[in-house]
């Protein structure tokens, strides 16, 4: 039986930066073992968001997991609720709710600087204690990374993703359309929670960006999609510390891996994310590896962060995954970020990515190293994301 690895550096495409000799971040890393997989098997680029759908994480990784979004795709919190098992009629709505530092009205920050989940688990409760009701209910997550669910309500709204306006001004974002008043009048109650919170005083002590308030964003209805064994015949895993993929992995079938020290930041545990993939090949058809660690880096404008993330992929992660693989008589990998996120406007862009693959059975294409241009150069382009995954498969 074939093993299969699929790694994710979410976000690592990118565009010519001028720092670094108007070469791309991945141009830029030093990536020796993503390069051997793009020289030794083939890279192209691939389409994972398809026109007229939000360039999120979402839609994305819906693609590369083999799923058509424009059939499947119901929302971001109802994907992430599914990994925090909260359980939703079919009437429910369901929203992501950030903690996000807003600064003379623009956003400022859309993680409230990456806070702790413990400090963010106080200020929910505290949310929930005030606000929750029959109808309404708040639900922890991890970080800045939250859901609130509503009962009873009928929305029919535009919400926009923090972390895509960054400096923008929140009232050019702020929600429209039906049930908006009911956003709006949480988010400014937030406000008003959030002002002299214990938390906040200990971060402004601190020199730390302060949770100025609850962004709601994301909504959908329950999500359901069909499981990846009976797609591909195949059994799988994923390692991840984001719920939003944790959410996707549940709802077609995968098992969970859970890491200690993952982060979902660049503090992640890269070499226990390794391992865990490598022992899991023992047991599992194709082990899914997603490390979100570039696009937080992006989203924080670091060019010099998201290429330290990148060279710690690639050294922590794909080397040694690529080298035990090789004790397998049949195996094959796939290295792709999910989307671009550019360091330079500090959002998700809708272009294609690069992505690299080996191993058996592959044959290469163009021997050169793993980046946007190279992968442009080998004329090997899929214009429907979510037959990637196939192709991946079965070639």
């Amino acid at each position: 039986m074939t093993k299969y690895v699929v790694i994710i550096p979410d976000g690592a495409a990118d565009e010519p930066l001028e720092q670094f000799g108007n070469k791309t971040v991945l141009e830029a890393a030093e990536t020796p073992n993503m390069d051997t997989v793009s020289k030794q098997g083939r890279q192209g680029v691939v389409r994972t968001v398809p026109d007229g759908m939000e360039p999120g994480s979402d839609v994305a990784q819906m693609s590369l997991l083999g799923y058509d979004p424009q059939r499947y795709y119901s929302g971001r919190a109802p994907i992430e609720a599914v990994a925090q098992n909260i359980k939703l009629s079919e009437d429910d709505w369901v929203f992501r709710c950030n903690l996000v530092t807003i600064v003379d009205g623009k956003m400022e920050d859309h993680s409230a600087g990456h806070i702790s989940t413990e400090e963010a688990s106080a200020l929910v409760k505290e949310l929930n204690d005030q606000f929750g009701n029959e109808q309404t209910r708040f639900y922890p997550g991890v970080s800045y990374r939250h859901l609130v669910v509503f009962r009873g309500r009928d929305f029919d709204v535009r919400t926009y993703p923090p972390h895509d306006y960054i400096g923008t001004a929140v009232e050019k974002i702020l929600p429209r359309g039906k049930g908006a008043e009911t956003l709006l009048d949480l988010m400014a109650r937030s406000q008003q929670l959030f002002t002299n919170h214990d938390v906040n005083r200990v971060r402004k002590d601190l020199g730390e960006n302060q949770v100025s308030s609850i962004w709601l964003w994301g909504q959908g209805k329950k999500a359901l999609m069909e499981s990846f064994k009976k797609r591909f015949g195949i059994k799988g895993a994923a390692i991840t510390a984001v719920d939003l993929v944790r959410g996707l992995s549940k709802l077609i079938g995968f098992d969970l891996i859970d890491v200690p020290g993952a982060t979902g930041f660049v503090d992640t545990n890269y070499k226990g994310k390794a391992s865990a993939a490598i022992e899991a090949l023992d047991k599992y058809d194709l082990v899914f590896v997603h490390i979100e660690a570039p696009d937080e880096a992006s989203h924080n404008g670091s060019a010099e962060m998201k290429r330290k993330a990148v060279e710690q992929i690639d050294k922590c992660i794909v080397g040694p995954v690529l080298e035990a693989l090789h004790c397998y008589e049949s195996w094959r990998i796939l290295v792709m970020p999910d989307h671009p996120t550019p360091v330079s406007s500090k959002a998700h862009s809708p272009e294609p990515v690069p992505f690299a693959m080996a191993g058996t059975g592959i044959s290469g294409i163009l021997r050169a190293s793993f980046s946007e241009a190279n992968a442009a150069k080998s004329g090997f382009r899929v214009d429907n994301g979510f037959e990637l995954m196939e192709y991946f498969l079965k070639i």
